[in-house]
């Protein structure tokens, strides 16, 4: 019996973990080190990578859902600056409420050394004048990168910084996407917003097959902005990047269907303009993935006062049906009225201030849901017929009674819409 008490505490000791963090290069990161400069403030960031942050933090932090997100704020200003935690995520974690996720499985020397580990890691909240501070924050996990939104507040006011950080993994959309590569040894016209708008009516009015036949989802969205605009200022306003479609994506898609899970990330199909599949998509998910606000963007043959235009089309799915027209046998189906997730888009943008100016042009014939048109799965929608142009800020945040509404045609109420009105 004496000997039995000291072999339990032996063999539970066998099973405990050995906590050995090691240093990581935040420069490193495969996410690239993204940053500006401004008004004497200079701030970077990046998204580690699950191996990168389990090597500094020596745990797995995406067991618990979370993504360790480094900043750095240079300060060569003469007061002193306050993160707003917040803003990047309301949900971040504090290190010791993160720290003690991990405890199990070590000894109290080391589940000591954890806290301390993770206290060290966290990012200062202020940084003195003339000074500089580095650190992270821990995040939920977000797939494929997120709109890292970084306010700095003093006493002459807020600065406002943000970044649109890509996290590759390899099965994203936008790691293939070369935007110079598209029309590379073309001239693009430059047109002036009356050009633009005549050129914009003149745009097909719907996606369509591989082949060009077929009438698939409307052309019902205009951005202007180069890419980075376009994913700053649309991550900025809550949509996420989406995977590609491939073997592992469509099994991850249908498991995410057949238990009505969450795949925030989930590919969309493809759907043709300017004799091409969509060059990039984003969405909105909600935690089931029957259903999502999506849209695809498609690199416009011109520009618009020097920035590049975005041609796409914008809806909001609502359930799925099994189809053989999908490669996954599966297909959502889209919310007959298109005009509402056009109308949710331009609200969460505006919303975040990542617009300064849209309108609405004519792009096809207005329909009603007694004579609606149908998709290329054969979805019934209907429209008013207008597109969404809206002219993109990127990270700067425009406040809402600045932005500027042209009044090249107005649209219909989409709510009323439903009924008829």
């Amino acid at each position: 019996m004496r000997l039995l008490f000291p072999m339990l505490l032996l063999l539970l000791c066998a099973g405990c973990a050995s906590y050995a963090p090691v240093a990581v290069d935040p420069g490193d990161s495969a996410a690239g080190i993204y940053s500006e400069t401004r008004d004497g403030v200079t701030v970077s960031t990046t998204i580690l990578s699950d191996e990168d942050a389990a090597s500094l933090y020596g745990v797995q932090l995406d067991d618990f859902g979370l993504q360790a997100i480094w900043l750095r704020v240079e300060n060569q200003g003469d007061r002193a600056l306050w993160l707003l935690v917040s803003a990047l995520d309301e949900a971040y974690f504090a290190p010791d409420e993160a720290a003690v996720l991990f405890h199990a499985g070590f000894n109290d020397e080391d589940e000591a050394r954890i806290t301390q580990r993770f206290r060290e890691l966290a990012t200062p909240l202020k940084t003195p004048a003339g000074a500089v501070s580095e650190g992270y924050v821990l995040a939920p996990h977000h797939e494929g990168g997120r709109y890292v939104s970084i306010l700095l507040a003093s006493g002459e006011g807020i600065r406002d910084f943000g970044f649109a950080v890509t996290a590759p993994d390899g099965d994203f959309d936008f790691e293939r996407l070369d935007p110079a590569s598209i029309y590379a040894g073309v001239e693009l016209p430059d047109l002036d917003l009356d050009q633009a708008r005549d050129t914009l009516r003149r745009l097909p009015c719907c996606t369509h097959k591989r082949d060009g036949s077929g009438t698939g989802d409307p052309v019902n969205l205009v951005l202007v902005g180069n890419i980075e605009t376009v994913l700053a200022s649309l991550s900025r306003g809550g949509w996420s990047f989406t995977h590609r479609i491939g073997p592992e994506s469509i099994k991850r898609l249908i498991g995410a269907t057949l238990s009505g899970t969450a795949y925030s990330v989930a590919p969309v199909s493809n759907l043709y303009l300017f004799d091409r599949p969509q060059d990039i998509a984003l969405q909105h998910a909600r935690n089931t993935i029957v259903q999502r606000n999506h849209l695809r963007l498609w690199l416009a043959p011109f520009r618009v006062d020097g920035r590049a235009v975005w041609v796409g089309q914008v809806s909001r799915d609502i359930d799925v049906k099994l189809t053989t027209k999908s490669p996954s046998l599966t297909t959502h189906v889209i919310d007959p009225n298109i005009d509402e997730s056009r109308e949710h888009l331009l609200q969460s943008l505006m919303v975040e201030g990542a617009i300064d100016q849209f309108a609405f042009v004519r792009g096809q014939a207005e329909n009603t849901e007694d004579t609606p048109y149908f998709n290329l799965t054969d979805d019934p929608y209907f429209t008013d017929g207008l597109r969404l142009v809206a002219r993109l800020t990127g990270a700067r945040s425009m406040p809402l009674e600045h932005i500027v509404f042209l009044e090249w045609n107005n649209s219909e109420d989409p709510v009323q819409e439903y009924q008829g009105d």
